[in-house]
């Protein structure tokens, strides 16, 4: 999940389908890249970043974020 970025949209009172529309993909496709089922691509993320007002280290998680590796 993108928190980061669901934090930003809902602050600003945005729809997934109004942040869809920001870059250019049908609002079924940006929920599922919000979720992290799908990943974003780099030129959607520096979009965004604009729109925000935000870089895009504040806004993206890594991939990985969340995931644990069992230490021996």
């Amino acid at each position: 999940m993108q928190w980061n970025l669901i934090i930003l949209r809902k602050e600003k009172r945005l729809k997934q389908v109004d942040v869809a529309e920001v870059i250019g993909i049908s609002a079924d496709a940006y929920g599922q890249k919000e979720r992290g089922q799908l990943q974003f691509k780099a030129n959607e993320m520096f979009v965004l970043s604009d729109f925000f007002g935000k870089k895009v280290e504040e806004i993206f998680l890594p991939v990985d974020i969340g995931i644990t590796d069992k230490v021996n």
